[in-house]
C-alpha cells in the first residue's frame, strides 16, 4: 500500500503538470488575424471591419453542456455500470488478498507479493473498465469523447505501471535469496539500492509513456527544454548528486555495513539502511536518525561493531587514611581477582598476535582519595557478555575489600580543629594597644 501511494503521487504530479501545460497552451492561443478586405469608401466613412472571433476556452471546446441532452436512462446505465465495476473491484481485491494470505501462511513470499501487489491496480483497472462501458452509452461531442478516451487510457496506463512498480518487491525477494548464499555483505547492501533504482526507472518510463501517448506531447521537446534549464537544475541538485556519490563510496569503501553499530556526530546506533540519499541509523534510545551520505563520507565515523575488544578503565579509589600496607594489599587483591577462574579468560586475549594482560597500579593522589588504576581488554567484544563480566568483577572487588577492611573513598571535605591532638595548630591572637 505504501509503494502504491508513492507511485500514484509521482504519476499524479506528472499528470498535473501535463494538464497545466495543455490548458496553458489552449488558453494562450491568439485569435487568427482577420483577412484583409479592400473596401471602397462610401461617402465620408469607410466600410465597417468584419467582427473578430473570440478565442475559445478548453471547457467550451469540450462542450460539457451537451451532456445534459442525454436521456435519463443513459445516465442510469452509466451509474449502474460504474457501481458494478466498483463492487467487482472490491470482490476481486478481497479474493486476491485471501490468496496472498494463504500463500504467506504456506511460506511462499514470491506468490504472496504477486497477488498482494495486484490488489490496488486491479481495483483501478476494473473502475476504468466500468467507466469505459458506461461512457460509451452517452452522446457527447468529439472533443469531449477524445478527452474521455485520453483519461481512460491514462487510468489503464497507471494500473499497468502501478502493478509493475509493486512487482519490484518480487525482484527484491529473489535477489535477497541469491545474496543470502554468498559470504560477502556488499551484495546484501546493493539489493535495496537496486530496488530503488528499478522503481525510479519505472516512474521515468511511465512518465514518458503518459506524456507521449496519452497527452500527445513531444517528449524530445520537453527534454530539450529541460536541457536549457540544466545549469540551474545542476546547482539545485548538487547536494543530491553528492549524496548519490556518497552512497557509492560507502558501498565500495565499506566503512560500515547494515547492522553495524556506529557513532557519528553525537549519535550512537545501528545502521538499518544505506540509501541513495542518506543512511538511516536506529539510535540506542530507539529513535531513527537520517544522515545525508555526503556528510557521512566527509566526516569521521566510529564503527563500534568492528572493534576487536572492549577496553575498560576502572579507577578504584580508597580513603587517604589507608595505611601503606593496606594500599599494597589492595593492589595485590585486584591483581589476584583478575587471575581468578571465570574472570581471567576473556581479559587475557591475544589481539593481532599480541597478548594484552590486565594492568593494575597505584597511580594517583586525587583531591579526595588515593587512586588505583585498573585497565583490561575484554574480547571478543560482545557487549552484554562484557557487562555481565564487569558486574561479577565489581562484586568480587567489593567482597574482598570488605573482608580486608579497606574503605572506598567518596567526595568529602575534612575540617581540622585547633584543639585536635593529632594535628595541632598554632593560633596567635593579635591585639591593638591604646
Amino acid at each position: 500500500m505504501k509503494n502504491g501511494k508513492i507511485f500514484l503521487t509521482h504519476i499524479a504530479i506528472i499528470a498535473a503538470c501535463c494538464l497545466l501545460i495543455e490548458a496553458t497552451a489552449v488558453m494562450g492561443q491568439e485569435p487568427p488575424p482577420a483577412p484583409l478586405v479592400e473596401t471602397a469608401a462610401v461617402g465620408p466613412t469607410a466600410a465597417e471591419e468584419p467582427p473578430v472571433e473570440e478565442p475559445t476556452s478548453l471547457l467550451q471546446d469540450l462542450d460539457l453542456a451537451g451532456l445534459i441532452e442525454n436521456p435519463w436512462h443513459q445516465w442510469v446505465i452509466l451509474a449502474v455500470v460504474v457501481v458494478l465495476a466498483w463492487l467487482a473491484g472490491r470482490l476481486v481485491a478481497a479474493t486476491l488478498q485471501r490468496i496472498a494470505n494463504r500463500a504467506e501462511r504456506l511460506g511462499q513470499p514470491i506468490r504472496t507479493r504477486m497477488f498482494k501487489d495486484l490488489v490496488g491496480p486491479a481495483k483501478l483497472g476494473l473502475l476504468a473498465l466500468g467507466l469505459t462501458l458506461g461512457l460509451a452509452a452517452l452522446t457527447m461531442s468529439d472533443p469531449l469523447r477524445a478527452f474521455c478516451a485520453s483519461t481512460l487510457a491514462f487510468m489503464y496506463s497507471i494500473a499497468v505501471f502501478w502493478y509493475a512498480y509493486n512487482l519490484v518487491s518480487v525482484v527484491e525477494v529473489v535477489l535477497r535469496r541469491l545474496t543470502a548464499k554468498t559470504e560477502s555483505s556488499l551484495d546484501d547492501q546493493l539489493v535495496p539500492l537496486l530496488r530503488k533504482l528499478l522503481r525510479i526507472v519505472l516512474v521515468i518510463v511511465a512518465a514518458v509513456f503518459v506524456v507521449d501517448t496519452v497527452f500527445g506531447r513531444d517528449v524530445f521537446a520537453l527534454v530539450a527544454a529541460i536541457g536549457v534549464l540544466g545549469l540551474p537544475l545542476g546547482f539545485a541538485a548538487k547536494d543530491s548528486l553528492g549524496n548519490v556519490f556518497g552512497a557509492i563510496t560507502i558501498l565500495f569503501d565499506r566503512p560500515f555495513q547494515v547492522g553495524d553499530r556506529v557513532k557519528y556526530s553525537g549519535y550512537d546506533g545501528v545502521v538499518e539502511e544505506i540509501g541513495f540519499r542518506s543512511v538511516r541509523v536506529r539510535t540506542l534510545t530507539g529513535h531513527m536518525v537520517t544522515i545525508p551520505n555526503s556528510n557521512i563520507v566527509n566526516d569521521p565515523v566510529e564503527n563500534v561493531a568492528h572493534r576487536k575488544s572492549i577496553r575498560r578503565v576502572l579507577n578504584v579509589t580508597i580513603t587517604y587514611d589507608t595505611p601503606r600496607e593496606k594500599i599494597e594489599q589492595a593492589v595485590r587483591m585486584l591483581r589476584d581477582i583478575l587471575e581468578e577462574d571465570g574472570i581471567r579468560e576473556p581479559i587475557h586475549a591475544t589481539i593481532d598476535g599480541n597478548e594484552v594482560p590486565p594492568r593494575v597500579y597505584f597511580n594517583e593522589y586525587n583531591a579526595e582519595s588515593l587512586n588505583i588504576l585498573m585497565i583490561y581488554w575484554y574480547a571478543p567484544p560482545a557487549y552484554w557478555d562484557y557487562l555481565d563480566h564487569a558486574q561479577r568483577l565489581n562484586l568480587r572487588i567489593f567482597e574482598e575489600f570488605e573482608k580486608a577492611g579497606i574503605e572506598f573513598a567518596f567526595p568529602t571535605q575534612t575540617l581540622y580543629l585547633a584543639g585536635d591532638p593529632k594535628r595541632e595548630m598554632a593560633v596567635r591572637m593579635l591585639g591593638v594597644g591604646d
